[in-house]
């Protein structure tokens, strides 16, 4: 049963892992963490021992029986501390949820406690190389052969694979018929699974993956859900995906807004602070506007999925929003910075690919004016 927090109990919350985050170092941590390769493994561990990875998963599970919008805000308040971590996504979020609600109690009971304490961390494995937003078209296959099924096929753009003991695969199940999707829970370590980095500029400790399976054996009890059903349990955890996406985005948006606003009102030319011109205000005006819309869409469609309604149009809303919002203040907030805005030092434009690829992906802003265009205005289908 989910527990809904009190606007003061979710401030505290929101406030808690702002001051865990800063203990390691905020921006300076997320960073040294991206030169020296690391993964915020301890970061992580410490949110998993102060009970945020798993704030919305079942307390019988070892979580604390809340909902997304307590870890919506976690994901928002780590991003604004300067680490915006995607494995929040993916692992918290798109596998905690799907394990939650789909997944057998034998399964949850494997897998959920681990998520929560921090001590397990997953990735999540849907996007092809050919493949694009068309999941129907999956081309990787998981063939059942007596007690377990055998994977074959690539998939790209996998975040965290190198921190992960587990990814969460969406494959096609032939046996099921043509486009029958099913998903499976398979270690990271089983022989024939491998990966190699894709080199980005995303400067992310949650690196990107280009992932092989080659006669990959898994057990068929880490079927997630029905076979042949894959679509149906993923999109439990993609609407997830997309509020969460949100969420890390106007994170971002607001720390850009933050240290903008407050160079704005330290920095002096011809003796005032730059702030007082509209050329440098209203430009961070907008963006704290647009971010302010944002997480509002974003805390509906949080109350909406924990009430275990239909959320599609929210999640998909609050992901164009939240996105658009992050990379705008981003944006402002470089140009009111001017060249210190692109050094290192001031810690700004190291998050604008980050940002700039979350406006592409998990769904493209072009797929969610698809869906809003069918769905919500009832306009014939465009592709």
């Amino acid at each position: 049963m989910t527990i809904h927090t009190s606007a003061p109990e979710l401030a505290e919350i929101r406030s808690a892992v702002r001051q865990l985050v800063d203990s390691f170092g905020g921006a300076d941590y997320y960073q040294h963490e991206v030169d020296a390769g690391g993964h915020c493994g301890e970061l992580w561990r410490a949110m998993g021992s102060g009970g945020y990875l798993g704030v919305h998963l079942p307390e019988e599970y070892g979580g604390g029986g809340q909902g997304l919008s307590e870890l919506a805000a976690v994901v928002e308040e780590t991003a604004f501390a300067g680490c915006p971590l995607l494995a929040l996504l993916f692992s918290a979020g798109v596998t905690g949820t799907i394990l939650d609600r789909s997944a057998s109690p034998a399964q949850r009971e494997r897998w959920l406690p681990g998520i929560a304490a921090g001590s397990t961390r997953l990735s999540f494995a849907i996007t092809e190389p050919d493949v694009g937003s068309n999941s129907h078209r999956i081309a990787t296959t998981a063939t059942r052969t007596g007690d377990r099924y055998i994977l074959n096929g690539q998939k790209v753009f996998i975040t965290g694979m190198e921190s992960a003991d587990w990814v969460m695969v969406v494959a096609a199940t032939a046996d099921c018929g043509p486009g029958r999707l099913s998903v499976l829970l398979v270690e990271t370590s089983s022989p024939g699974l491998t990966w190699t980095p894709i080199r980005t500029v995303m400067n992310q400790p949650d690196r990107s993956h280009l992932v092989f399976f080659d006669d990959v054996e898994v057990p068929a009890d880490q079927l997630i859900g029905v076979e042949g059903s894959g679509l149906k349990v993923a999109f439990t955890g993609l609407n997830t995906e997309r509020i969460l996406t949100s969420s890390i985005c106007t994170g971002v948006g607001r720390y850009a807004l933050h240290h903008a606003v407050t160079y704005a009102k330290q920095r002096q030319v011809w003796d005032q602070p730059i702030g007082a011109h509209q050329a440098v205000a209203h430009p961070l005006a907008a963006a704290h506007i647009d971010v302010e819309a944002a997480r509002a869409i974003t805390d509906r469609a949080c109350a909406g999925y924990d009430a275990g309604g239909d959320v599609g149009e929210l999640a998909n809303m609050s992901k164009y929003l939240g996105a658009a919002a992050g990379l705008k203040s981003l944006d402002a907030a470089v140009n009111t910075l001017g060249g210190n805005g692109v050094t290192y030092e001031y810690r700004l434009a190291p998050y604008y690919w980050l940002v700039r690829m979350l406006n592409m992906g998990p769904v493209s802003k072009e797929m969610i004016l698809n869906f809003v265009a069918e769905r919500s205005l009832g306009l014939p289908r465009s592709y």
